[in-house]
């Protein structure tokens, strides 16, 4: 009962959460894969006709390529501990006041850090206006981890433009612009992700056959169990059965033994039948040696 309770909680915490989790990761990636794609199919498109009237844009838009005038403001903030091909790095950001529009954040690019934890010197960006092309991103969540100042600049842990607004204290709308290489203010383009999906269906895959493979091996199990206890009971009985067939040879002859009676010897009584010997209840292959060696033993 035990093991079938943690079979069930396993096949169903592996249909409803691990094999999902696996196979809703394959689904972005290949969404993001197809999005960046056809972003360079096209030509890019100015950024107000993907940008909604609340500062928001749809999932069809990630990824797109766009452009974008107006001027970057001089307030920086960091993003901290998150690496550029393994390499220790910081990615700057900037608000860019769009010209007739609202202000979005744009992502200057990386440099790298110097021993690890030093911020390197920045170049600013450039004054005046400008026009960008750059990647249309969804912004991240907000991190947990409350932001910190150090080496005299503000640093974050995720790309938040709402936080980051806070920082610059400058109101920022929902998406951020990942420059490309080459555009104004760009200091070390982040690069385009790989366009792969990994292992993420293949795992999806495998929790969907283990989630069926245990229960499956569970009733196997029981199965198996089953007609062996119903064969070795079939055994037992029928040993039973046959016990008497197998029972002692004549005995002493009955007249000697009353003549020997008589003589003041004991009369000897006829012995009772050999008990049946049963059957090791998984075959011979799991009895004890020493017992079969000691059951040879008695029957010499």
């Amino acid at each position: 009962m035990i093991a079938a309770i943690l079979i069930a909680l396993f096949s169903y915490y592996a249909f409803t959460f691990l094999a999902p989790w696996q196979l809703g990761k394959n689904e972005a990636l290949e969404q993001r894969n197809e999005h960046i794609s056809e972003a360079f199919d096209h030509d890019p498109v100015p950024l107000s006709d993907l940008l909604g009237a609340d500062g928001t844009i749809s999932q069809d838009s990630e990824w797109a390529r766009v452009t974008a005038t107006g001027h970057y403001l001089d307030r920086t903030v960091l993003l901290r501990l998150r690496p550029v091909d393994r390499n220790p790095a910081f990615q700057v950001l900037t608000p860019f006041a769009l010209d007739n529009g609202p202000t979005i954040l744009v992502n200057r690019g990386w440099v790298p850090a110097e021993n690890s934890t030093q911020v390197p010197e920045i170049a600013p960006a450039p004054t005046g206006d400008v026009t960008l092309e750059a990647m249309l991103l969804a912004g991240e969540p907000t991190h947990p981890k409350a932001p910190m100042q150090d080496q005299g600049y503000d640093m974050v842990y995720s790309i938040a433009p709402a936080q980051v607004g806070e920082l610059t204290g400058t109101e920022l709308v929902a998406p951020y612009l990942q420059l490309l290489s080459g555009q104004p203010g760009e200091l070390t383009a982040i690069p385009l992700p790989v366009l792969e999906t990994g292992n993420h269906l293949s795992y999806g895959l495998q929790w969907i056959a283990f989630g069926i493979m245990a229960p499956a091996g569970l009733i196997y199990f029981i199965v198996a169990e089953t007609r062996e206890r119903r064969r070795f009971r079939e055994e037992q009985e029928q040993m039973l059965l046959d016990a008497p067939a197998s029972g002692p040879g004549p005995g002493p002859d009955p007249e000697s033994a009353d003549e020997e009676g008589e003589g003041g010897v004991e009369k000897h009584a006829p012995m009772p039948p050999a008990p049946a010997r049963s059957r090791a209840r998984y075959g011979d292959g799991r009895r004890n040696p020493w017992q079969r060696a000691y059951d040879r033993q008695e029957e010499r």
